[in-house]
């Protein structure tokens, strides 16, 4: 029950746009506690909240292995792998999820940004164009991405 609070507290402090208490409140947990889906969870964001690009991508990566059929958990992973400049290993990271991925619209427009930053311009195009017949509403985020930059004109 005890940890059950402790997650309470840390969401708090997340909803409170605080995600440095909700990590210190997190490391209060046991050792085992910590690594349970929902604190891992909650620190994911809280790291991805933080811009603690490196630890997030270790902990979305544990996500990925322990949640192996969880989309989300490696498109997280991968956005923190590309923060720390490392987009080659974010796509790789991307490219290795479930069979799921292939209908989600953030899939695609996050691989279409990496390709687009590796220099793939055609393949980076194919997907953001399926990125954008899944969710339209990517467009818009699409017009400001600097990871895009390299797709402005290309038909």
């Amino acid at each position: 029950m005890e940890a059950l609070g402790t997650l309470r507290a840390a969401l708090g402090w997340l909803e409170l746009g605080l995600p440095e208490e909700a990590l210190t409140e997190l490391t209060t947990l046991s050792a085992r506690e910590r690594m349970r889906r929902h604190a891992l969870e909650l620190r994911l964001l809280a790291e991805m909240e933080a811009q603690r690009w490196n630890a997030a991508a270790d902990t979305g990566r544990l996500l990925c292995m322990k949640e192996p059929k969880e989309a989300r958990f490696f498109i997280h992973a991968a956005y923190c792998l590309h923060e720390t400049g490392d987009t080659l290993a974010a796509r790789d990271w991307l490219m290795k999820g479930p069979a799921a991925l292939m209908n989600d619209p953030l899939f695609h427009y996050n691989l279409a940004c990496y390709l687009a930053v590796l220099g793939e311009r055609k393949r980076a195009k194919t997907h953001l164009d399926r990125a954008f017949e899944l969710d339209e509403s990517l467009k818009e985020t699409a017009q400001a991405d600097t990871d895009l930059e390299a797709l402005r004109g290309v038909e």
